[in-house]
């Protein structure tokens, strides 16, 4: 407990600082710093962060945020707000709810077809602070939007992010994340999607910078629910980047896609963790996970695990993991045709990506995606 006190004493200080909010959010603040300091930072030695080390995210006395104002939310938000992403058993998920001040909320009423896609920027304040975004998209029954939530900052900084969503019966939402840290921050963050009946959720997660980057996504499916879940991570040096995926089947009828690729590059380090739940009610149940890594350089290291957990008998689910390197072949087929290596490992490599980039039907983000992909592969090739 001396070492759990030493980690989290350091933050006692920002929380009673806050702003102070209205009694539901105070309430929630004081709980969920509660059981911070209950959890402790998570080690090495929990099985969920095995291969992610925090140390120095523990260790280090971040500065308080400069957001001060007084919190925002709407008591629309209240029977849904920390209802989804639950802090009983995550030490940042507590965090992020204990310093509950400005959230994002973006409400899609019953109906309502949204058709330019909602911006969401989440801008790191100043090196040294340590910020927690919060995030709760509510959607209404048979209503459409397309939600793309941006992280960006200059320096070292610590940045503890939470979304929440909540799709109604029929509901559709096309969301992304674009994680574009500067390669000096540490990133966590976790996605709570809970889908009603029929809903259709697609997610698209996007790692291109951070020094450590943890995302956790978590879907849980209704009754005839279909859910997409994509992602691509490009690191490099030595960035260290942990996807854990979990999807949810609670109901029967549900379909669940997943593609995860990675590209390592350097000495850069990744892990990706896969579980799909098939509860014992969920017939009919059909899910498909895939984990594709290309390491480029000897010295980098993916660990990868897909994992299912099915109490069901009448399912389709099928899981699998790759971990290569670029093809001779191809490469050698390309030099003979006068493209040189460096040109020639690029073309792979941007082939092997553009399956998740070619997913992204936004496209002004799709080019954007583009040029920065092109321009890390080109700072990087031999």
């Amino acid at each position: 407990m001396t070492a759990v006190s030493e980690q989290t004493g350091n933050w006692l200080a920002h929380f009673t600082a806050q702003v102070p909010a209205a009694p539901w959010i105070q309430a929630l603040r004081e709980a969920a710093f509660q059981r911070f300091v209950e959890l402790g930072f998570p080690t090495t030695h929990d099985e969920e962060w095995r291969f992610t080390n925090v140390a120095a995210i523990a260790r280090t006395e971040w500065h308080r945020s400069l957001t001060v104002a007084a919190p925002n939310v709407t008591d629309e938000a209240q029977p849904h707000l920390a209802k989804h992403a639950l802090y009983d058993r995550n030490a940042f998920v507590a965090l992020n709810t204990a310093f509950l001040n400005h959230v994002t909320f973006v409400q899609v009423p019953r109906g309502a077809v949204v058709e330019q896609s909602i911006e969401i920027v989440h801008q790191a304040g100043h090196a040294g602070a340590a910020t927690h975004p919060r995030t709760l998209i509510l959607v209404g029954p048979n209503a459409q939007c397309t939600i793309v939530e941006t992280y960006l900052g200059t320096g070292a900084y610590f940045t503890n992010a939470v979304t929440e969503v909540v799709a109604g019966e029929g509901a559709v939402i096309d969301h992304y994340k674009v994680q574009q840290e500067s390669l000096e921050a540490s990133h966590v963050a976790t996605m709570q999607a809970t889908l009603g009946r029929s809903a259709n959720f697609s997610s698209h997660s996007i790692s291109l910078g951070g020094a450590l980057v943890r995302n956790d996504a978590n879907v849980t499916l209704s009754k005839g629910t279909e859910a997409t879940l994509n992602g691509l991570y490009i690191v490099n040096g030595r960035q260290h980047v942990d996807n854990h995926t979990q999807i949810d089947h609670a109901k029967p009828h549900g379909a669940s896609h997943e593609l995860y690729k990675g590209i390592l590059d350097g000495q850069a380090t990744a892990v990706f963790n896969g579980r799909i739940i098939v509860r014992k009610d969920a017939q009919k149940t059909d899910s498909k996970q895939t984990n594709k890594n290309l390491v480029l350089s000897d010295d980098a290291v993916i660990k990868t695990k897909p994992e299912l957990q099915i109490l069901a008998d009448d399912v389709r689910c099928t899981h699998g993991a790759t971990i290569g390197q670029l093809d001779a072949e191809a490469l050698f087929y390309l030099q003979s045709r006068g493209i040189g290596r460096r040109e020639a490992r690029d073309l792979l490599t941007y082939a092997f990506a553009q399956d998740i980039i070619d997913r992204v039907k936004i496209p002004a983000l799709k080019d954007q995606l583009e040029r920065v992909l092109f321009e890390k592969l080109h700072e990087h090739a031999e």
